[in-house]
């Protein structure tokens, strides 16, 4: 029996840089950086005072204005993206409309979050050391666990597929789009809801990064902050929003007339085994993700055109993932693109493997490989094509985005453009 093919017939993201698709790609291709200082909390006593913030999203427009204080902004952020990816998909919210052309018990969903409800455990923490135990709220547990972003969006949508939630830090967005593409592949759905959600910037979120030195300090210039595989780099900028996909199997997707974005050909997921926060050194784990998603995808190394890097802005990640992709891709290392579209939207964390995989499936669509911005002075051991500061038009094929987390999680997705 022939593999079952998976096609992207769906996408919607909420982000820092545009709360729908064509204002994210817009803004990545054109360098346009979302990274500005926070204003969702008072951050004059943090190390580092800048974020990319989700801005103008109106959440009365997703969600009952009764309902909205029941639910954290993580969950806000995917319900947001996953409408708009119905809208993309040609499909209704609720699959249980008269005449819908979906079988919702064929239908999952898998959506990761790093954290869940971050905001919804500092907020409940504070009510109760200030005003006891019978004050937090009745929603509190069902605000916070980082499962609700697959909830509510199978009972909004009324699907009963598989549903569940990855939670592997940075790569949360990869593993759910890569088990989602699995459960078609292997028969369980014919089409999957999948991608990420995150909303960490908080004071509690922030005083824990920075107590790491994990997150860049340029606080006065935040447009230039976020500086993948630069010599200058010296952290990341966290931000937030939710990047959603529709996968469908090939032939469930032409028999009702979809319009198809993509085809996902691969997936790989592997682990460092190495430290809590450190990537291996050399990209050892990535390395092996690299490998399963190539064999996954049936496909030579030379056959990839373009790579989204995890690119953080830290220096032990864009270092080693650079000596693994030499590793990987050999002197074809040198002759495909890469870039880190985190120079303009910082880390989604959770959420980074959503708008990731969109922005791949874009590049394949359009033919155009958007930029590493904030590149000015390399790294001489960070030596690839970075495709620094502007954005150029290519010849794509085959797109892979790469995402890691700490504890070691690496996944890998494997995208061809759809002929």
């Amino acid at each position: 029996m022939s593999k079952r093919r998976v096609v992207i017939t769906g996408m919607g993201c909420v982000s820092c840089v545009g709360n729908d698709v064509a204002s994210m790609w817009e803004s990545v291709v054109n360098g346009k950086c979302g990274l500005d200082k926070v204003t969702l909390f008072d951050a004059t006593e943090f190390k580092t005072q800048i974020a990319g913030e989700v801005k103008n999203l109106r959440g009365e427009d997703f969600i009952p204005a009764k309902e909205l204080k029941r639910v954290d902004d993580y969950c806000l952020y995917a319900i947001a993206a996953f409408v708009e990816a119905m809208r993309s998909a040609g499909l209704p919210e609720d699959f249980r409309s008269e005449g819908c052309p979906i079988d919702r018990d064929r239908v999952g969903v898998i959506v990761g979050s790093g954290i869940g409800g971050m905001r919804t455990i500092e907020s409940q923490a504070r009510v109760l050391i200030e005003r006891g135990p019978s004050r937090i709220s009745p929603f509190f547990i069902p605000m916070l666990i980082s499962d609700m972003a697959a909830g509510m969006i199978s009972i909004r949508c009324g699907a009963r597929g598989p549903n569940f939630s990855a939670v592997s830090a940075c790569a949360s967005a990869a593993h759910a789009i890569g088990e989602a593409y699995s459960t078609i592949v292997r028969g369980d759905a014919d089409a999957m809801i999948t991608g990420g959600a995150e909303a960490t910037i908080s004071a509690l979120g922030f005083s824990g990064f920075c107590s790491m030195k994990a997150m860049s300090q340029r606080n006065d210039d935040p447009l230039h902050a976020s500086r993948p595989f630069d010599r200058e780099r010296d952290g990341f900028v966290m931000s937030e929003g939710s990047g959603i996909l529709f996968l469908e199997e090939l032939e469930h997707a032409k028999a009702r007339g979809a319009h198809i974005i993509a085809e996902m050909i691969g997936y790989g997921a592997s682990g460092d085994g190495y430290h809590i926060t450190s990537p291996a050194p050399g990209g050892e784990g990535g390395v092996l993700a690299f490998k399963q998603a190539l064999k996954s995808a049936e496909i030579d190394p030379t056959e990839v055109d373009y790579v989204n890097a995890h690119g953080t802005s830290t220096h032990l990640n864009d270092l080693y993932e650079t000596q693994a992709l030499k590793t990987v891709f050999g002197d074809h290392a040198r002759k495909m693109s890469i870039s880190s579209t985190k120079g303009a939207m910082g880390h989604g964390l959770g959420a980074a493997g959503g708008f990731e995989t969109i922005i791949c499936a874009k590049a394949l669509e359009t033919g155009i490989v958007p930029p590493t911005i904030n590149y000015e002075y390399p790294d001489p051991e960070c030596d690839l094509d970075y495709t620094p500061n502007t954005a150029r038009q290519a010849n794509l094929k085959v797109a892979i985005n790469t995402n890691l987390g700490f504890g070691g999680h690496n996944g890998v997705i494997v995208l061809r453009k759809f002929e």
